[in-house]
């Protein structure tokens, strides 16, 4: 027997759901030892914000002064903050140190990514 369920129907619980999956991610990330970020932080990544750019605002460093510690360009930074660019696994280890946090971070996207 199958079930039909009208398409707004359909898409309020697939929305609910991947809502719930969110905040799921959110909170495993919580739960992990080491800094907690402010809610605005988690909040901007879970909204589209490259991490790196997150987390560069929230430590104060402009773009320039995060290049300059990773020992990369600001236009560089730039392109990978819009998504033109991606890091290597070099490149994101040096912005991690410079961020002061896990690669992971970085690399998989942020929370849920």
């Amino acid at each position: 027997m199958a079930v039909v369920v009208p398409i707004a129907e359909w898409q309020r619980i697939e929305a609910a759901l991947e809502d719930r999956a969110d905040a799921a991610s959110v909170q495993a990330y919580l739960d992990q030892p080491g800094e907690a970020f402010p809610d605005a932080v988690l909040a901007a990544i879970l909204d589209g914000t490259p991490p790196i750019k997150a987390l560069r605002e929230h430590r104060g460093l402009t773009q320039a002064r995060l290049a300059r510690a990773a020992g990369t360009s600001p236009v560089y930074i730039s392109q990978i903050e819009r998504g033109e660019r991606e890091a290597g696994r070099a490149l994101v280890r040096k912005l991690a140190k410079a961020l002061k946090v896990d690669p992971e971070l970085l690399a998989g996207g942020g929370p849920g990514r």
